[in-house]
């Protein structure tokens, strides 16, 4: 059945090539989409990341985009388009992920985070918009819990992740009644084998004694991309708890 849930559709997802982004590529194709998939660094990734697309019988495509560039942002779009012939679904995946005492964050390291985190999504949904009205579309942002609990030694990532979940529900207004906009906000998720003593800690204090796996996001991506177009403006912890 889940390879016929998104079947005919098409679907962009930035940062797709490792990690997080690649399970919901992959997780977008076994349900059925086409998946085009940005990089910035991870040009060999991405290429692995499309062959594995097109193992499952999906068509993809992997274009290099800085998310802080409106002409980079522009030419992804229309790159994806030009491949399936239509855009269905974008994930805005790509994030900074740093930490810095707050009393001595630099400008800069502000600046890098809220370009990618926050801002970056805005021009990718922008420049698809067109594209997502006419195909009765989704946007599913990927937030943080960080976003709704702030961390000192995180706080430029926490403020960026905060501003994404209420651009989610400010793009859901503007955005309707063609396209619904959800985010997706994951607690502590362990990839790449994580078992350091922080995960741990984390699987501690999370009630279902676990941290999330790139599935559990994965799937409730899946949820929001193909379930009720009638939910929008929603953002929805993946934590096991932990926030609670």
């Amino acid at each position: 059945m889940n390879g016929q849930l998104l079947s005919g559709k098409s679907a962009l997802v930035t940062g797709g090539a490792r990690r997080l982004g690649r399970g919901i590529a992959l997780a977008l194709a076994r349900a059925g989409a086409d998946v085009a998939l940005t990089f910035r660094d991870s040009q060999a990734e991405a290429a692995e990341t499309v062959l594995a697309i097109e193992g499952l019988g999906r068509a993809s495509l992997a274009v290099h985009c800085e998310l802080r560039s409106e002409d980079s942002v522009r030419a992804t779009v229309a790159a994806a388009v030009s491949r399936f012939g239509r855009l269905d679904i974008v994930v805005n995946n790509a994030a900074i992920f740093a930490s810095a005492p707050l009393d001595t964050l630099t400008l800069e390291e502000w600046d890098a985070v809220f370009e990618t985190n926050a801002r970056g999504p805005f021009l990718v949904a922008r420049e698809a918009l067109p594209h997502l009205r006419a195909s009765g579309g989704r946007i599913v942002n990927i937030g943080s819990l960080g976003g709704m609990h702030a961390w000192a030694g995180h706080a430029h990532y926490c403020a960026s992740k905060a501003a994404l979940h209420s651009l989610t529900q400010a793009m859901a207004k503007a955005f309707a009644p063609e396209v619904s906009v959800n985010c997706v906000a994951p607690g502590w998720i362990e990839m790449d084998g994580d078992k350091s003593r922080e995960a741990k800690h984390f699987a501690a204090k999370t009630p279902m004694r676990r941290n999330g796996s790139v599935e559990d996001v994965a799937q409730a991506v899946l949820f929001f991309a193909a379930g009720p177009h009638f939910i929008t403006g929603q953002v929805l912890a993946v934590d096991g708890g932990l926030g609670l």
